[in-house]
């Protein structure tokens, strides 16, 4: 990296400690540098990451509570109604399966169980049997974070989770509103940050990232994170397309580890105090390099995603702890993983 862009690295460095919003020309220039400057942008910007959050990494487990059936034309997902990919498909889980996922959760070393229903938005019967789940973990264990990511929300549903304790609630942007027409035409863009800004007014902290590798520009990266920084959320998941047979962006797989580490990039500058996190696609997109990820972003999701596998409970803990990270709330020990059996749910998912 030559002199100038070392400046300009330093600049961006600087203004992220200080918690102020970047340059959008720093921002994109960070997007087109050569790979082979990407590990001194990762060493710089993960000192920004240090500064807010140490050496600390949040485990999150996933459970998809509801699986297929859904209305919406989301062109990247498996589980939208044009898509032919052979997935489990079933409706609500059963009250003891909230409970089951909470207790695997907190086996494996998780401090946020996030809750996944496939669907438009929830019917009012749907938040009936969600409340009643979470009632159901709280009651056991109150300390456990609840994120609830069930869709469009209508008013007052946002504060029925919040009072049955959940803690969060995601809605994802996906991307800039530019780009949005062309992966999905059954909702609009505003009617996601609508959600995004209700489920705040009723209680819910925001969780609310983004979707890269859909055959989005550079620029549609940056208004996407420009619109996320507005929403002001606690959290911001980052996730990489997952290409799925069956889909319309099967055949689409445009990431590189090196892309994947620049974007974790912009959204630690950006987002320099928040949880961000490494969310879907990791292990296909950054592979071997998954550790860098680790020095930008502080948390991760542990185990499988909502159709597809994801890297080994076992693999992950290893290399957390041999990357020199600490697992949050000190994760599981030995007895609890030799001892943790797989969630049996009646549709059979992810054998």
């Amino acid at each position: 990296m030559n002199e100038t862009s070392a400046k300009r690295l330093s600049k961006l460095v600087a203004q992220a400690m200080e918690t102020k919003e970047p340059d959008r020309k720093d921002l994109a220039w960070i997007l087109t540098t050569p790979d082979l400057d990407v590990l001194e942008i990762v060493s710089a910007v993960g000192q920004v990451r240090k500064k807010f959050f140490g050496n600390r990494v949040k485990m999150n487990f996933l459970l998809n509570i509801q699986s297929g059936l859904c209305p919406e034309d989301c062109n990247y997902c498996s589980q939208a109604r044009d898509s032919e990919a052979p997935i489990p498909k079933y409706t609500m889980v059963e009250e003891s399966t909230f409970c089951d996922a909470a207790n695997l959760a907190r086996d494996v070393g998780a401090t946020r169980l996030c809750l996944v229903a496939s669907g438009r938005g929830p019917s009012e019967r749907e938040i009936d049997q969600v409340v009643h789940g979470i009632e159901a973990v709280k009651k056991n264990d109150p300390d456990l974070e609840i994120c609830a990511c069930l869709g469009l929300l209508e008013a007052g549903q946002a504060e029925q989770l919040h009072k049955a304790g959940v803690f969060a609630y995601n809605h994802n942007l996906n991307t800039s509103e530019n780009f949005y027409g062309d992966i999905c035409s059954t909702h609009t863009f505003s009617d996601r940050q609508e959600t995004v800004e209700l489920a705040k007014s009723e209680g819910l902290s925001p969780c609310s990232g983004a979707l890269f590798g859909m055959g989005e520009a550079n620029e549609d990266i940056l208004d996407a994170s420009y619109a996320l920084r507005e929403l002001n959320p606690d959290s911001v998941p980052i996730n990489f397309l997952i290409p799925i047979e069956g889909t319309p962006l099967a055949k689409l797989n445009e990431l590189t580890p090196q892309r994947c580490l620049r974007i974790l990039s912009v959204f630690r500058l950006m987002f320099p105090d928040r949880e961000v996190r490494i969310a879907g696609g990791r292990e296909v997109h950054l592979r071997t390099m998954q550790t860098l990820g680790l020095h930008l972003a502080n948390s991760i999701f542990i185990g499988d995603y909502l159709t597809t596998k994801g890297q080994s409970i076992e693999s992950d803990l290893e290399m957390i702890r041999d990357a020199g990270f600490e697992i949050e709330g000190n994760g599981p020990s030995t007895e609890q993983l030799s001892g943790r059996t797989e969630i049996q749910l009646k549709q059979s998912i992810l054998d």
